[in-house]
């Protein structure tokens, strides 16, 4: 029995069952069974739930005896979630806007051994929200239920006419509410937000694919009218790509909430879940420890959808986590960015207090306010414009913000080191700082990824990472990415131990994004990559592994790989389809830039 089986096996266990609990130490434990029907949570109601589910909460922590296990039991059914009534709380969360005030439709915090059981019950959420948040938890489960908004903050609209004199005509869909703005804009709006869409995505009609070639399009909606009930035209957006037919996905800049956060929770497990919406990621995970997602999705709701998009982001995106995170069997598609995206973050060195203390900064404006390390935490420093590493690991003493008098809300901290930091190591060079105790092991393996914007997968993590049995399916940019940025996005980090096997690639690459080179691109951010006497990513002669693969594709670029030591692409088949025509700027199957031990053999 292979790894990966074992883990399948060991994920079923934590996941079946009609309560879906941690069976661990079971008989010295009492269960209480909480149904929400006990405290006036009715499905298939138009009722405000929001408010009665802080009620239950409150009840069931006040209950909760030390050794309880705790289930929280949804009937089936639709539930709607309004921001009146809900939790509001402020939480700092990684790679979304940092809106500090939020409502929460299911606040879960502080708890061990629960388990929420949607029994398959559809939450319907309202006005700007983020579903379920769970935070400073042990050996809890998320299960069997979906997630939805009842007006989604992306604009969906059919393109109904293309003249080069008179612009774009357009349908909204029947659900998107929107107005003319009083300078002849085109605004979409709900009980507590108004968007006035910039850009978006166009799918094609009948496949669901995004247009071949088209990427990221503007949308100038300046001087639009209605020609008819229902009917816009937009005299100034002029766009040849868009065909009469297919789905423009109008979209803002935001993304405040993901749809479930996760952040210093321990053993978490999330099963048999559908996300169909969210305004951020699907699911955000930060400094957690130990998580399994079985079946989760971020999907949308079958065939006969009439939507053509889910998440405004990423579907599942891992910041500062350890442990491992276990991916099996999900469905990712539909969504404005990656199905996994797996990191830690730099913190730029932006003060050297003595030789053993620095002052250390977030810098990118969506990742800053929460936690970053832990005293006796292992951590290494890399030069930012190289991005080499330095010679010496060191470990962390003492840790505290520096701007500000708690964590919630800091952006740089004062760091304590055991050892005499180099003596090269200042802000005035450019160095970052990467925590490598918070970096996990990951496994994603049996998910399918289709019809998305910009990648399919990316691993930034030292830590041995499994992808193995996926089918990506018109990914429109990479498939896998193997990163690593300490100048602009300053996620961590170089990739050790990696092995890509048995997975079924179709047509990536329709469209262009940044990093995608090639079907599977290692490509770390390197802005002087000319004076880079080490190599960023591997490190040993097998450190990443890319074996029994499948590529069927229209154009050439298979492989890209930069500043890589120890390389091996192996027994994979590649199948040349002419489905669309070949437009890569990269016309080499396999391309190499400061590349060491490598051996390629189809």
């Amino acid at each position: 029995m292979n790894f990966l089986s074992k883990t399948i096996i060991l994920c079923s266990l934590f996941t079946t069952g009609t309560i879906g609990i941690n069976f661990q130490n079971i008989r010295a434990q009492s269960i209480r069974v909480y149904e929400t029907a006990q405290f006036g949570i009715k499905p298939d109601s138009k009722k405000n739930i929001s408010p009665l589910i802080q009620k239950m909460i409150q009840t069931i922590k006040k209950q909760q005896q030390p050794g309880d296990s705790i289930v929280i039991r949804f009937a089936k059914g639709k539930y709607n979630f309004h921001e009146k009534g809900a939790a509001v709380k402020e939480y700092y969360i990684s790679n979304h806007d940092q809106v500090k005030s939020k409502y929460i439709g299911i606040a879960l915090e502080d708890l061990k051994r629960t388990t929420l059981d949607g029994n398959g019950a559809e939450f319907i959420f309202h006005g700007r929200m983020l579903p379920i948040s769970l935070l400073r938890s042990n050996n809890c489960t998320l299960e069997n239920f979906s997630i939805d908004f009842a007006n989604p903050h992306i604009a969906q609209v059919t393109i109904t006419g293309n003249d080069p004199k008179n612009g774009i005509t357009f349908e909204p869909a029947p659900w998107v509410k929107y107005r003319i703005s009083k300078d002849g804009t085109f605004e979409t709006y709900g009980s507590s937000w108004n968007i006035q869409p910039a850009w978006g995505i166009v799918f094609e009609e009948k496949t669901k694919h995004v247009v071949y070639n088209s990427g990221d399009r503007g949308c100038n909606t300046k001087g639009c009218y209605e020609i008819a009930p229902g009917k816009v035209r937009a005299p100034y957006w002029k766009d040849d790509c868009l065909q009469p037919g297919t789905r423009f996905i109008m979209r803002g800049w935001g993304r405040p909430a993901p749809g479930i956060f996760l952040s210093h929770n321990e053993n978490t497990i999330l099963n048999n879940i559908k996300v169909h919406y969210a305004e951020g990621m699907g699911l955000l995970a930060q400094l957690c420890n130990n998580i399994t997602l079985e079946k989760f999705n971020v999907c949308l709701k079958g065939d006969n959808d009439p939507r053509y998009f889910t998440t405004q982001a990423d579907a599942t995106h891992f910041s500062g986590c350890k442990g491992k995170i276990i991916s099996c069997n999900g469905l990712y598609e539909g969504m404005m960015d990656d199905a996994i995206n797996v990191h830690g973050t730099y913190l730029k060195v932006i003060k050297r207090i003595d030789d053993h203390t620095l002052v250390g900064r977030y810098m990118h404006d969506q990742s800053w306010g929460f936690e970053w390390g832990k005293k006796g935490d292992e951590i290494q420093f890399i030069r930012s414009k190289t991005m080499e590493l330095t010679d010496k690991k060191n470990i962390i003493t003492d840790i505290k913000p520096y701007d500000k008098p708690q964590i919630d809300g800091a952006r740089e901290f004062v760091i304590t080191f055991k050892e005499t930091i180099e003596k090269e190591i200042s802000d005035k060079e450019g160095y970052g700082i990467e925590n490598l105790t918070w970096s996990p092991e990951v496994i994603f393996a049996g998910n399918t990824i289709r019809n998305n914007r910009a990648r399919g997968a990316l691993f930034s993590t030292p830590r041995k990472t499994i992808v193995e049995n996926n089918f990506f399916d018109h990914t429109s940019g990479t498939a896998i990415l193997l990163c690593g940025d300490c100048n602009g996005w300053f996620e961590t980090g170089a990739c050790r131990n990696v092995i890509i096997r048995n997975n079924h690639f179709v047509n990536a690459l329709t469209s262009l994004y940044q990093f995608t080179e090639a079907v599977i691109s290692i490509y770390p951010e390197i802005p002087d990559l000319n004076r880079q006497s080490k190599y960023f990513h591997g490190g040993e002669k097998e450190g990443i592994i890319i074996e029994n693969n499948i590529f069927e594709t229209f154009d050439a670029p298979i492989l890209y790989a930069k500043s890589i030591d120890g390389l091996i692409f192996r027994n994979n088949t590649i199948k040349q389809n002419q489905d669309y025509r070949p437009f890569h700027g990269n016309t080499s199957r396999f391309k190499l830039e400061r590349a060491n031990n490598v051996f390629i053999a189809e």
